[in-house]
């Protein structure tokens, strides 16, 4: 697992894997990995992607797709491209930075860049985690989180839905705590 850390203002540490295993079951999150398929390079090469380039990423993405649709009863999925240069850039990241939840679980499957998301867990305690291409992550409604992206201000990540929706967000107004790096 990758960049996990967890702290307050005074404590900001590294957690192994085994840790951050812990921390993630004590949510009901699930962080796992998946492999992209190679013929998908050429679409996570560019950093833009107009409507039928994100339909063929997303169809040749589809063994992924399929398998969730058997395990867990997803019936619909899109693909999230944010990159340095998009217009809506400052206005997202200020909207997903901030604490939240969701009625719906939130699944993401990042398939080029990085993003971070950062959890609270239930002694208060704050931990964000890094992930990059090949992360899956699962986290069940009422779960509080945010996201926020990398130093690379850029990710493509194919998001999974149920047939009930609920990913807007609702905003519990805890504050952030900061924490030192990516």
């Amino acid at each position: 697992m990758k960049g996990w850390q967890w702290g307050n203002e005074e404590d900001v540490r590294r957690q192994d894997s085994g840790e951050v295993r812990e921390h993630l079951a004590s949510l009901g999150v699930t962080h796992q990995a998946y492999p992209i398929a190679a013929a998908a390079a050429p679409f996570l090469e560019r950093e833009q992607l107009d409507a039928e380039d994100q339909e063929r990423l997303l169809t040749l993405l589809d063994p992924v797709f399929r398998e969730l649709q058997q395990d867990r009863g997803y019936q619909d999925r899109d693909l999230v491209v944010l990159y340095p240069a998009h217009p809506q850039l400052d206005a997202l990241g200020a909207q997903f930075c901030r604490i939240h939840v969701h009625q719906d679980e939130e699944v993401r499957f990042v398939v080029e860049g990085e993003g971070i998301f950062g959890f609270v867990l239930p002694d208060g305690r704050q931990l964000e985690l890094v992930v990059t291409a090949g992360d899956y992550l699962h986290i069940p409604s009422g779960v509080e989180h945010w996201f926020r992206l990398g130093g690379l201000r850029r990710i493509k990540a194919v998001r999974y839905f149920s047939a009930r929706g609920g990913w807007t967000p609702v905003y519990t107004d805890r504050a952030r705590q900061r924490f030192s790096g990516a």
